[in-house]
């Protein structure tokens, strides 16, 4: 299943939670499970896309973000049904 956490920007990041942040990101990358993330342009948080058995594994991923653990970031988790042609748009 796809799941996204969007997240809002809480308490100022600085350069240490930032990177562990991105070590955590990698390791989900190498996990398979990472498929989009990055901060929004105009809009104080940013999202990250993951693969994840279920909500419950999705939702350890997300808490586990160092920006969320930290306290910097709230977030929200979806379910994202993934609209493709192989599925027609899910038409």
């Amino acid at each position: 299943m796809t799941f996204v956490y969007l997240m809002t920007n809480q308490k100022p990041l600085n350069q240490e939670i930032i990177k562990s942040h991105v070590e955590y990101l990698r390791g989900v990358e190498s996990q398979g499970k990472l498929i989009l993330c990055g901060p929004f342009a105009d809009y104080p948080g940013g999202m990250v896309i993951i693969q994840a058995e279920d909500l419950i594994e999705a939702t350890e991923i997300a808490n586990s973000d160092p920006f969320i653990a930290s306290g910097c970031k709230s977030y929200e988790i979806r379910t994202l049904m993934l609209a493709n042609e192989e599925n027609n748009y899910l038409l």
